[in-house]
C-alpha cells in the first residue's frame, strides 16, 4: 500500500502557499455554452457564483474557472470574449472570499493575466504552455501557481483521438511534460509553483489513460506535486465494461479511480461532484499508512 508523505508538499501560489497535507480538491466551474459535461449549466455570472459557492460549502479547496471549451471540435474563442466569461465571476468570487484559492483554465497568456489580476492564483494550462509562448513569462512574472497538463494538438482536438499514438504512454508523456516544464523553469517559473497533470483522456484513448494511473509514481520523478483530472471522462465508462453510466455512476467512478490516484501519488483532484470525491478521498487519505 502507498504510504503517505512523512512531510507535506508546499505547492507556492501567488501570495501563499498550499500546504498538501490532504487531498486537494479542485472544483471545475465552467462558464462556457457547450463544455462536455456541464456546459451551459453556469454560463451566467450568477449562475456560476452560486455554483462556485456550492461546491465550496462541499469541501472544495481550489475553484478552476475555465471560460473555453475543449471537447472535440470545440470552436476556438478569442480571447477577450473568453476573459469577458471568467473575469466577473473572479472578481467577485474573490471579493467575497478574499483568501480563497481560485485557478483559471486557460491557455491564453492574456486571458491568464486578466484573471491573476482579478484574483486568481494558478494558472491551469491543459495544453502546459505549449499553445501561447507568452504563458510562461506571464506565469513567472505573476509568481502564480502552474498546472501542466500533458495533451497534444490544439483545444479543438486534443480531447480527441487525432494524436493518440504512442509506443510507451507513460515514458512519452513524461518527456513532454518535462519539456514543458524546463520551459516554464527557463522563463523564471519556479518549479516549487508546478504541478503536473498526465492529461487523463486527453489524446489518449482508453488504455493509455490506465496505464497512465497505473504508473503514475513515475512522475514523482520530477519533484512535483501530481493533479489528476478524471472526472466524468469516457474512459471511466470503457473501465466499466458496461452500457452508458448516470451521471451519478459517471460521479462515483470519478471518486474510485481518484482514490486509486491518490494511492499512486496523485494529490491535486479536478472534479465535477466536490461532496462525493471530498468524501471518498478523506476516507482514503486516513487509510493510508
Amino acid at each position: 500500500m502507498q504510504q503517505r508523505d512523512s512531510s507535506p508538499r508546499i505547492w507556492r501560489l501567488k501570495s501563499r502557499d498550499l500546504v498538501l497535507d490532504h487531498p486537494i480538491v479542485m472544483g471545475i466551474l465552467n462558464v462556457t455554452p457547450d463544455s462536455f459535461s456541464d456546459g451551459g449549466n453556469f454560463f451566467s455570472p450568477e449562475t456560476a457564483l452560486s455554483h462556485a459557492m456550492r461546491m465550496i460549502d462541499e469541501g472544495a479547496d481550489i475553484i478552476d474557472i475555465g471560460g473555453e471549451s475543449t471537447r472535440p471540435g470545440a470552436v476556438p474563442v478569442e480571447a477577450a470574449q473568453e476573459s469577458d466569461r471568467v473575469v466577473p465571476v473572479i472578481e467577485e468570487l474573490h471579493r467575497q472570499l478574499p483568501d480563497f484559492v481560485i485557478s483559471i483554465d486557460t491557455t491564453k497568456s492574456d486571458v491568464a493575466r486578466a484573471a491573476i489580476d482579478a484574483g486568481a492564483s494558478i494558472i491551469n494550462d491543459v495544453s502546459a504552455m505549449r499553445l501561447d509562448p507568452e504563458m510562461p513569462a506571464v506565469a513567472a512574472s505573476a509568481g502564480a501557481g502552474v498546472v501542466l497538463m500533458h495533451s497534444r494538438g490544439d483545444v479543438s482536438n486534443m480531447a480527441s483521438y487525432e494524436n493518440a499514438t504512442y509506443a510507451r504512454v507513460v515514458h512519452e508523456v513524461l518527456d513532454e511534460l518535462g519539456s514543458q516544464l524546463l520551459l516554464a523553469e527557463e522563463a523564471g517559473v519556479d518549479r516549487k509553483n508546478i504541478a503536473l497533470d498526465p492529461g487523463i483522456g486527453f489524446s489518449k484513448r482508453t488504455e493509455h489513460s490506465r496505464a497512465l494511473i497505473d504508473g503514475l509514481e513515475a512522475f514523482r520523478t520530477y519533484d512535483c506535486p501530481i493533479a489528476i483530472g478524471l472526472s466524468r471522462k469516457r474512459m471511466l465508462t470503457d473501465a466499466m465494461n458496461r452500457g452508458p453510466l448516470t451521471l451519478e455512476e459517471r460521479d462515483q467512478a470519478t471518486a474510485f479511480f481518484n482514490a486509486l490516484a491518490l494511492r499512486r501519488g496523485a494529490r491535486i483532484f479536478r472534479v465535477h461532484n466536490v461532496g462525493v470525491n471530498r468524501r471518498v478521498l478523506d476516507e482514503a487519505w486516513q487509510n493510508l499508512s
